[in-house]
Formats: C-alpha cells, structure tokens, sequence
C-alpha cells in the first residue's frame, strides 16, 4: 500500500520505517524541516534500537521518503496514519491541536483530490489515528473537521479508523514486528479491512471494535502499567521498613499465573468483599502508617471500592421505585460466607433508607450459618429471617427493582419474566449486551 505518516516522532518514525520494511511505499509528513531533512538522508530523527539501521535500509530503496507537503502526501497515498502528539495541560486535559490541525490538512486536501477528478471517484482514503485520544474524540472532534474540510461523508467517501499504538521507548521496533495485539476501532467494516491487511502476518490477536473502545484501550493499558509500577514500589517501601528483601516477596507473587498475573480479577463488576480483602487491606495499610511509611495507592484501595458500593446504592435508588428485589447476598457465588459482603451493606442501606426489601440466595439458609458468619449477619442484618428466601420467583414477584448480584439458573429463569421492571445488573448478565438497548436495564460498569 502506499502510506502517508503524519507526525516523525517515536510513534511516526518506527510506524513509517517498519512499515516501509514490510513492503509498503511510505511517505513521512512532519512540520519540522530537520525531522525530514534527516529522514531524506536516511538517518532516524530519535536514538531508538534498530532504528537507524532500517531507516537507511528502507530510504536507500526507495521505499520511505519524507516532506512537509500535506497535500503532496495524500494526492500520492491511500491510507494515512495519523501520529502527532496529545500533550497533557497541567489539569490533565488533552490537547487535541495538533490532531486538529492534521485533520484539517488531510480534510483539505481530500477534497481538493475529489474535485480535480473531473466527476470520476478517486480511490477511497482511508484515515487512521495511531495518537492517543480519550473516547469520542474521533467520532465526536476530528471525523467533523475532516467532513467539514473536505466536503465529503465519512465511511462513504473516506475511511476512519483508531489504531492505538503499543509501542515501548528502546524496543519499538522489536514491539512493532511483535506485538501484544492489534487493535483496530473502525467506523465502518471497509476502513477496519485497510488497517488489517497493514498488519497481516504479525503474531497477536486482532481487535475489531468500535472506535470508543479502541480509544479507551489504550488508556486502559497504560493505568494500569502506572497501578503494576505504584504498587511494587509501595509493597517496596513498606518491606524496607520490615527490613524485608522487596524483590524476594515479588519473586513469590508473581509466581502466581492462576490469580496475580492473569485475567482474575479484571472484569468490572462489583465491589469486592469477604473475610480477607478488606481485614488484610486495612492491616496492611495500618502497618504501613504505624512503620510511618505513606502508602497512598493502597490506602484509597478500600475508599474506591466504597465508592462502587454507593454508585450500585444511588443506581438502584434511582429510578423511585420502593419494592426492591435483591438476588444474591453472598460476598461470592456459590459460598455461604457473608461477612464484608459488598451486598449484604447494600442490602443494609436500602433497608436503612425505609426500602421494602426481599432477598433471594439459594446458597444461604440462616439455620444452617455459624460462628463468626452468624454473628456478622446477626449485627448488620438481625431480621434476615423476614426478608431472606430460596425462591427467585417470590423475590420477582415481590419486585419493582430487581439487583442482581447472582445470575445462577434460577436467576435467569425468573428474569426472563421480568416485564417492565427496573433491572440493575451487578455481575453483567449473559444477555448483558442485548439488554443494554433495554431503558429499564443499568449495568454497573457497562
């Protein structure tokens, strides 16, 4: 294909010389003359592993060159990749200047191609936003500049798409040529198929997405690189003061591929509960501050999941409506164990704020709860007796507000006589996707 890169900065540069490597014809597009001098002279603007070398590699055939000539570059491509910088202001907002300023340059020059063709229609371009932008930027900033500048239809006559990068500094190449994964948020099927075939052959599994989503993956991502990095320096700091060797207790938790390092615990949902989390949450924290050692990261762990608890309380309460049906009390499915369950104090609250309240959990039965599990039920919940039952369907019936906190078949099968009723799902039900265009269904987190 041939292929125009706006912007020759980490993300543009090793984009243009490795897809220039691949076979493509590349032509790099960047404001700032010494950028294109120097990528016309075969030498890379950045110090970066295997990036000079390819850079003369793929100048030397003819294959990458570069210009500050906007419109010269899309008259003689058609797919442009668009990799100018997002700078953050101070307040953390993005700055969306330059991806502005490129759109409209393509914008322009798109529509000038489409006139100078005298009626017949050119080939179709296809837009492709590598920078890093929150969700609706695209859709909602930068396809209306690019419609407005060029007088043509986005999806129609040009195609758009996300193709957020996940490159590494000192390994791009390498992270180029083997990459995690691709993601490709396309706003019709046809712009999805271009940026594909620009990858095809490349190990990774590929993403086809709505654009929103492809935006938010990557700051999905680098949180949660940030999280990874604050927690190992404050589980670091809290073993130096126990004068513990930090790396060996990290050596034994990343041990763990069943639960530390994997999928666990990464669907969002509820808040979590039970007789460990919160107990060891806080004892951790407590000796941090007792050492005098500041561990902010893992002090606000248990404030956040506060926070998801009163979001699930202000969803259910809501719509009004005072007959509330709870299914699931558990703080996990397919456990009797109640202490620290996040549903048990939503159930506490709704009661506590006069809601008429019934309880489904077929794994509960209060006869058979003992020692401590009894005695923190009895303390926060001393009428469960009234309110608690095995039946879904007496809870359903009993309902004008219906909380999920369980989905086992009983569950489901009551739900599929639901009717109008308000469904807050907190677990995301099978059909999740299908009831979301429902107005009476709410998913905490989707």
């Amino acid at each position: 294909m041939r292929i125009s890169v706006f912007g020759l900065g980490y993300v543009g540069c090793v984009s243009a010389a490795c897809l220039a490597s691949r076979g493509h014809e590349v032509i790099g597009v960047d404001v700032n003359p010494v950028k294109v001098e120097m990528i016309n002279r075969g030498q890379a603007p950045l110090v970066e592993e295997r990036i000079g070398e390819l850079t003369a590699q793929v100048v030397a055939e003819g294959a990458l060159r570069a210009t500050m000539d906007a419109a010269e570059a899309i008259t003689a491509t058609e797919v442009s990749l668009v990799c100018v910088g997002t700078p953050s202001a101070p307040n953390g907002s993005l700055s969306t200047t330059y991806l502005e300023r490129v759109s409209e340059q393509i914008g322009t020059a798109l529509g000038e191609r489409a006139r100078a063709r005298d009626g017949t229609k050119p080939r179709r371009h296809t837009v492709v936003f590598r920078s890093t932008m929150l969700p609706g930027t695209c859709t909602g900033l930068l396809v209306p500049i690019l419609e407005r500048s060029s007088g043509l239809v986005a999806g129609i006559d040009f195609g758009v798409a996300v193709n957020p990068e996940y490159l590494r500094e000192g390994s791009s190449v390498r992270d180029f040529f083997d990459p995690p994964k691709t993601v490709i948020g396309e706003y019709d099927p046809a712009s999805g198929d271009v940026v594909e075939a620009l990858y095809a052959g490349l190990p990774g599994q590929v993403f086809r997405v709505p654009i929103a989503v492809a935006e938010l993956s990557k700051y999905a991502d680098n949180a949660f690189h940030g999280l990874k990095i604050a927690f190992a320096n404050e589980l670091g700091a809290i073993s130096q003061a126990f004068h513990i060797d930090s790396h060996r207790v990290m050596d034994v938790f990343l041990a763990d591929r069943k639960l530390n390092i994997s999928p666990a615990y990464l669907r969002p949902g509820f808040a979590f509960g039970g007789s460990c989390l919160p107990k060891d949450l806080r004892g951790l924290v407590y000796a941090a501050q007792r050492a005098d050692v500041s561990v902010p990261l893992l002090a606000n762990v248990l404030p956040s999941n506060e926070e998801h608890l009163r979001r699930a309380f202000s969803l259910v309460t809501a719509s009004g409506r005072r007959k509330i049906g709870l299914f699931g009390l558990s703080f996990k499915p397919g456990t009797d164990d109640l202490r620290e369950s996040p549903l048990v104090e939503l159930a506490e609250r709704l009661l506590g704020k006069g809601y008429d309240l019934r309880i489904y959990d077929a794994g509960v039965t209060l006869s058979r709860l003992i020692g401590a599990n009894r005695e923190y039920i009895e303390s926060r919940l001393p009428h469960l007796g009234e309110l608690l039952t095995s039946d879904a369907d007496a809870v359903l019936e009993h309902a004008e507000v219906c909380v999920i906190g369980c989905a086992d078949d009983a569950v489901l099968a009551a739900l599929e006589r639901a009717g109008d009723r308000i469904i807050v799902d907190l677990v995301r039900l099978p059909d999740a996707e299908t009831r979301r265009a429902d107005p009476g269904y709410v998913g905490i987190g989707w």
